[in-house]
């Protein structure tokens, strides 16, 4: 029998699950390895009597760590930064004799190997590591330069300074005051969301108002978003966010996996996340998504509820994930692409199916074009995939469709999306198909055959645009997501597409019919709400034979995602073209007609076909257009200075023949004043109603005002000023 020891291997103690910021467990303030020998005194010893964060926003932590924004009057610094800490003493600090670390713990059951436990020692710094240098040591007083790596996790951790005795460890106790916030570092080149660009850094990370673009292709329309990342209580909101996920402490630090979670997070779809989205115009108990002007009240809310705020839209949802994305520091922007494809069965093809008589048919067609969509990008380096695919990563917090179980999209690399390499994660190939493929016209014949019409190749993605670095104009950003159409690298990265598994529904070029003689097109007029209109339809012959056309115009009030709610149009007409000529035919639509069917945001959409007798040819077109809606007028009066009383006048008058009921008006200015609300009972056909608010500006420099209007009639009816806030003169 061996005489070597026997070794048992017992179960694996599990440590529990380590997924709350907010959960805390106290480190003992005593660890002394046995009894204390009679007639010693532990007060003999090193004992700490203060610390010092240097945490006001005037302190060169939160100056230098690009932090002094941030409502909150813990220290705030970005990983990878070197940062002071100054620890007072009963007696001097001797380096020979005395021995003391500083320690960071963070949740409930601290490891060091899990980065939840950090004891920093007092060594000479290095590049990438914690560490901590002595800078000072003056009467009773150390000061110290903590550095943290560059790769530690994010949140909120509690400090405690150790003391080495003979017998043991001597404890700090707990101190809230001492907590530390640790944060994303773009200016740091060893943190994985570096962005090298001093004015990017300022437009991504550290604007706190944004420009959000909607509306049409050829009718862009923008609004003010306050994303509010530094006022008070979002940063703890945030974490919180991760907290509601069960988000593992130790990966808080790699920003793929938290634009992972805030990308499911803030739906509230499947996970009790912060936003309940709603498409279908009823918004009782909730406030209608265009009504919301920024991010704060929605966080704050979802904070202080623990229950998911109702309601958004898609822009609504960017608007919350860019809040939540800055707040950590990870560098983001709100996208919006136009025409965007909901791709069903993702075969890069939204098949509209027609009936024989040109019409839409409602249930064939499944896949929806999305006027716009908003989503956002966030930066950062991507180790887990080939090198060239770090940088802009789109992430989608609107709840579309399902990944790996839950309702989330991305980080996509925007770099694979544009070169086809739909293999790399995440749900590369839904974001895809968003700014690729094909519009087909389908006449679903009553023998049940389906012959294929006609095909536009340039309609998905037509455009992609963000906010410019600096202003508040349009930045043409299309050329990230794709090649231009017909370019020798469009074909390619299809074809790459392809390869790693994008499906492509059929080979249009076979079956499409030969081309007519007869062009087809239609202009809808400039829709003012609660004005007629017209639509006009040109038909062209370029040939020598004479055509007679049947023709059909559909007018339907869509959501914004392409889904139709109801058609309050509808006219059938016949043309006779004659060789080499073209007609004209207006149709008028009356207010009438559409006034009492509008949705959220005020979409017409018009379908013209037109079926030629004689070569049984179908020309199909299809075109929205938005109405131009009554504006929120916003005006001051008084200094606009920092400390300074100013009187804020809020109007909005009724445009329309009819009264408006249960009228909502939302404010908001960060740095300002904090988002107000105020309800009207009615407003009467052509009267105004006025509110004013006493506010005293906090933040200097460029600010801004932003109103919106909501009723049980008439919404998305928005306003913004532009301020200029002076500095407090010094005394």
């Amino acid at each position: 029998m061996s005489d070597s020891p026997r070794t048992t291997f017992g179960g694996r103690r599990a440590v529990p699950p380590n997924n709350s910021n907010a959960a805390e467990a106290e480190l003992p303030t005593e660890e002394l390895l046995g009894l204390v020998p009679r007639g010693v005194n532990l007060e003999d010893y090193l004992n700490v009597t203060a610390v010092h964060l240097f945490k006001e926003k005037w302190d060169s932590n939160k100056i230098d760590h690009h932090t002094d924004k941030y409502d909150n009057s813990k220290l705030i610094v970005r990983r990878g930064q070197s940062f002071y800490v100054q620890i007072d003493f009963d007696r001097p600090y001797d380096p020979r004799k005395d021995l003391f670390r500083v320690e960071y713990v963070i949740g409930r059951y601290p490891q060091e190997n899990k980065g939840t436990y950090i004891p920093v020692p007092i060594l000479e710094l290095q590049s990438g590591k914690w560490g901590a240098k002595v800078i000072m040591n003056e009467d009773r007083s150390v000061r110290l330069s903590i550095q943290s790596s560059p790769q530690c996790i994010v949140g909120k951790f509690r400090m405690y300074v150790a003391v080495w005795t003979p017998y043991g460890i001597l404890r700090t106790r707990r101190n809230p005051e001492t907590d530390t916030y640790i944060l994303f570092n773009p200016w740091c080149e060893e943190d994985a969301v570096y962005l090298d660009d001093e004015k990017e850094r300022e437009e991504y990370v550290l604007n706190d108002i944004g420009v959000i673009f909607y509306g049409e292709y050829n009718d862009i329309k923008s609004r003010s978003w306050s994303y509010g990342q530094f006022e008070n209580d979002i940063l703890d909101a945030c974490l919180y966010v991760m907290d509601k996920a069960q988000m593992d402490l130790s990966g808080r630090g790699n920003p793929i996996k938290v634009s992972r979670v805030g990308s499911a997070m803030i739906n509230a779809k499947d996970d009790q996340g912060v936003i309940v989205g709603s498409w279908d115009n009823i918004y009782a108990y909730g406030v209608p998504p265009s009504a919301w002007t920024g991010s704060v009240d929605i966080l704050l809310e979802y904070k202080s509820s623990q229950n998911p705020v109702q309601y958004g839209q898609c822009w609504v949802f960017a608007g919350v994930f860019n809040t939540f994305l800055r707040c950590l520091g990870i560098p983001a922007r709100v996208v919006t692409n136009y025409f965007s494809a909901h791709d069903n069965n993702a075969n890069l093809q939204m098949d509209i199916f027609l009936e024989e008589d040109g019409n839409v048919s409602s249930k064939l067609t499944k896949d929806s074009v999305w006027n716009y969509h908003c989503w956002n990008e966030a930066w950062m380096t991507r180790p887990d995939l080939p090198v060239g695919f770090g940088g802009w990563q789109a992430v989608d917090s609107t709840p579309q469709e399902n990944s790996d179980g839950m309702y989330r999209c991305g980080p996509a690399s925007v770099q694979a999306v544009k070169h086809g390499h739909v293999c790399f994660q995440f749900d590369a190939p839904f974001v895809f198909a968003e700014v690729n493929g094909d519009v087909i016209y389908i006449t679903a014949k009553k023998d049940g055959t389906h012959v294929v019409e006609s095909i536009d190749t340039t309609h998905i993605g037509k455009l992609i645009v963000t906010k410019q670095i600096g202003g508040d104009g349009i930045q043409d950003i299309t050329d990230n997501y794709k090649f231009q159409e017909g370019q020798e690298e469009e074909r390619l990265a299809l074809e790459t597409a392809l390869m790693y598994g994008a499906k492509k529904g059929m080979k249009t070029e076979d079956v499409v019919r030969s081309r007519s003689d007869v062009d087809m097109d239609f202009q809808v007029e400039t829709v003012v709400l609660g004005k007629d209109f017209k639509v006009t339809i040109t038909f062209q012959n370029n040939g020598p034979q004479r055509y007679s056309i049947a023709s059909y115009l559909s007018g339907n009030i869509t959501f914004y995602t392409g889904v139709s709610k109801a058609e309050f149009k509808n006219e059938t007409f016949d043309v006779v073209l004659e060789p080499f000529s073209f007609k004209q035919k207006e149709v008028l639509v009356r207010a009438g007609e559409y006034m009492g069917q509008l949705l959220e945001q005020a979409f017409l959409h018009f379908f013209v076909t037109a079926r030629i007798n004689e070569t049984k040819n179908v020309l199909a077109k299809q075109k929205s257009t938005m109405l131009i809606i009554p504006k929120v007028v916003i005006k001051t009066r008084g200094a606009a200075m920092v400390g300074s009383d100013m009187v804020v006048t809020v109007e909005f008058t009724n445009p329309l023949k009819e009264t408006l009921q249960n009228i909502w008006i939302y404010l908001d200015g960060p740095g300002v004043l904090k988002p107000k609300r105020k309800m009207f009972r009615e407003i009467q056909p052509n009267a105004t109603v006025e509110w004013e608010e006493i506010c005293r500006p906090w933040v200097s420099g460029p600010r801004k005002l932003i109103a919106s209007m909501t009723s049980d009639s008439l919404r998305h009816v928005y306003g913004e000023l532009n301020l200029q806030i002076q500095r407090r003169p010094s005394t």
